[in-house]
């Protein structure tokens, strides 16, 4: 069970959340939106290049995806290595995924050095992360369930047992569109069908 759970479910975060940091007279904004495409995450960098349109510089990574392993880093103009994928770290370090991270720096008259660099995006990267709420994404496939009234009571129990939300449509039969881990679709089918008595009927929409 705790293996299709990690299939099944990973998280991003809920809201675009903001944080800054300074360091030796720099200052370091970090950024987190959600996001569900590369497109979405170029649109939103786009938007945060405008607003911080005099900055030194927006450095900037997105994670994608179960396993966030639909990634990309950019340093815009900071030594290779520096800014992108310390922030990429800090991603994979809080576990979330849909995410576009940029951190935009203005340069305050003090060279860090590489290794002040990787740290001062890094930090920041952490600062924002920090007070990201976290919110699950389900990966499911959609069932419809029809049942008469004699099986609804029955169909139900189980649907709020295995689904992770379902609709309900009552007229003459019923019908159930339920959401179910995709794991978990097989067993949701079979289950319902042993439990009705295969009164009851499943159609996996594809």
């Amino acid at each position: 069970m705790l293996q299709n759970a990690v299939q099944d479910v990973y998280y991003t975060i809920n809201v675009q959340t903001r944080a800054e940091i300074k360091v030796k007279g720099s200052r370091f904004i970090a950024t987190a939106i959600p996001i569900h495409s590369k497109e979405q995450a170029m649109t939103n960098l786009e938007q945060i290049r405008a607003e911080f349109y005099d900055a030194t510089h927006n450095c900037y990574t997105y994670r994608l995806g179960l396993g966030g392993f639909d990634f990309r880093t950019a340093d815009d103009g900071e030594p290779s290595g520096t800014a992108g994928k310390p922030m990429l770290f800090m991603l994979q370090k809080y576990d979330v995924s849909d995410i576009l991270l940029v951190v935009t720096r203005y340069f305050g008259g003090t060279k860090l050095g590489v290794g002040g660099l990787a740290r001062a995006y890094s930090d920041a990267a952490q600062e924002v992360l920090m007070i990201c709420e976290k919110q699950a994404v389900h990966r499911t496939t959609t069932v419809r369930v029809f049942c008469t009234y004699e099986d609804v009571t029955t169909v139900k129990k189980y649907i709020e047992s295995l689904a992770v939300n379902y609709e309900s449509d009552y007229r003459d039969a019923i019908e159930f569109t339920a959401h179910v881990h995709d794991s978990e679709v097989e067993n949701f089918c079979q289950v319902i069908s042993a439990s009705t008595n295969a009164r009851a009927g499943t159609l996996v929409v594809v």
